[in-house]
Order: C-alpha cells, then sequence, then structure tokens
C-alpha cells in the first residue's frame, strides 16, 4: 500500500524535475510515451475496470458512473486545457499568475485515479487488479506532471516559485489512496460504492486513453514508433492476466 503512495508521489515529481534538463519547447520524445499509456490505459479499462465493477453491480447501473466519468472528464479539460494528456502551451497572456483551475482540476482527477487502488489484508485484494492499475496511473502522470510543470515556470518564472503546486499534484493520488484504504474502506465497500467508483474511473480512463490515440495520429499516418508503442502498450495490459 505505502509503495503505491511513494510510487505515484515520486513519479509526478521526477516527471516535474525532468522540466530542469529538458527544454518544454521540445515534446517530441513525449510521444511514445504517450501512446504507450493511452494503449495500456484503454486496455486496462476495457479488460479489467470494466468487467471488475460489472462483477461488483450488476445490471446496467456502472454504465450511468461510466458516462459521468466521461463527460466529466470531457468538463474537466474545459480547465486543465489538456494537460492530463501532455499537452505543453505556451502562451504567456497570463505570466506571473498561479493556474489555480488548471492545477484543481488535475488534483481532482488524481485523486479520482488513487481512490481505486485499495488494498487490505483483511479484505483481501478489492482491486484484483492493483499493481496494473498502480503502473496505468504513473505512466499517465508523467507527461501530465511536466506538462503542468512547464506551465508553472511560464507563468511564474522560477522553480523555485513553481515547486510547492507541483507538490500540490504529487500528492493528490496518494491522498486518495490513503483516505479510500484507511478513511472510508468500509464504506466503498458496501452497497456498491466502489464498483461506482471504478465505474467513474473507468469512464475518465476511457476518455484520457481515447484522446491520446487519437492526439498521437491526428493526421493518420503510419508512424512506425507510434504504433510499436500503441501495441506495447496493449499487450503489456493483457498480459496482467498471465502474471
Amino acid at each position: 500500500m505505502w509503495f503505491a503512495v511513494f510510487a505515484l508521489f515520486g513519479t509526478v515529481l521526477g516527471a516535474g524535475w525532468l522540466t530542469r534538463f529538458v527544454p518544454t519547447a521540445r515534446t517530441t520524445w513525449m510521444k511514445p510515451l504517450l501512446a504507450f499509456s493511452g494503449a495500456y490505459l484503454f486496455t486496462l479499462t476495457i479488460t479489467h475496470l470494466l468487467p471488475e465493477a460489472l462483477q461488483m453491480l450488476p445490471g446496467h447501473r456502472v454504465g450511468y458512473f461510466v458516462l459521468a466519468g466521461f463527460f466529466g472528464q470531457l468538463l474537466l479539460e474545459v480547465f486543465s486545457q489538456g494537460v492530463e494528456h501532455g499537452h505543453v502551451h505556451h502562451h504567456t497572456e497570463h505570466a506571473g499568475r498561479v493556474p489555480f483551475l488548471l492545477l484543481f482540476s488535475l488534483v481532482l482527477h488524481s485523486f479520482l485515479e488513487g481512490s481505486i487502488l485499495v488494498k487490505t489484508p483483511a479484505a483481501g485484494d478489492v482491486s484484483q487488479n492493483f499493481y496494473a492499475i498502480l503502473a496505468g496511473v504513473a505512466l499517465h502522470h508523467i507527461p501530465a506532471a511536466f506538462a503542468l510543470m512547464a506551465a508553472l515556470l511560464l507563468r511564474l518564472g522560477t522553480f523555485s516559485r513553481a515547486m510547492p503546486y507541483l507538490l500540490v499534484f504529487a500528492a493528490a493520488g496518494p491522498a486518495g489512496i490513503i483516505i479510500s484504504n484507511y478513511v472510508v474502506l468500509e464504506d466503498l465497500l458496501q452497497h456498491g460504492l466502489y464498483a461506482a467508483l471504478l465505474g467513474l474511473v473507468a469512464g475518465n480512463f476511457l476518455h484520457v486513453s481515447t484522446t491520446i490515440l487519437f492526439e498521437t495520429s491526428p493526421d493518420h499516418s503510419l508512424n512506425v514508433r507510434k504504433v510499436a508503442a500503441t501495441v506495447a502498450g496493449m499487450v503489456l495490459a493483457l498480459a496482467v492476466d498471465w502474471m
């Protein structure tokens, strides 16, 4: 459990720290990573999250939460400007001002993702694919943290001024894990609430992953690196069944 907390926190900090060494204006290196993470999240959602939610809450009710997660993410991206899938913006009309709406949408997004990582010795593995989901969330946070830090540096000017806000984002996923496992665990396990949460995050993942996959090939041209990264992400998610 605490491994997941430190893994998510460290992933965001490490990705944000990359902005000290990697030019934020050059993000071509991010495309294969985005394709890989998008394919991984999409496959994991279809083959694991949705079946698990439907198993816990039979019937069509899970579908309502999937739709809420999908269209809720669409609304969040109005404020986040696509930072969740690695959009680095270079406009400076808001220089000196903290992008609080962008930060809030990312924090909420990350908190929900962390909240489905539920695992206790007493209840068994409530999330049947704990580490597979953890890997997907961590991968997804790398381009998001880099893009957020790039936006903060553009507005605030210095790494030291931007760092506290990166820490807020880094703490959101771990906070979701801790609250789900140590504060509201019993409530989650009753009345299908965990299944509803899984459905909500599944809808969220479907929106993010499909957006990533469409954006990595906007002109529908064949790019061997992106195709290879997409196939690798799909195969890795499928390989969870064999582990």
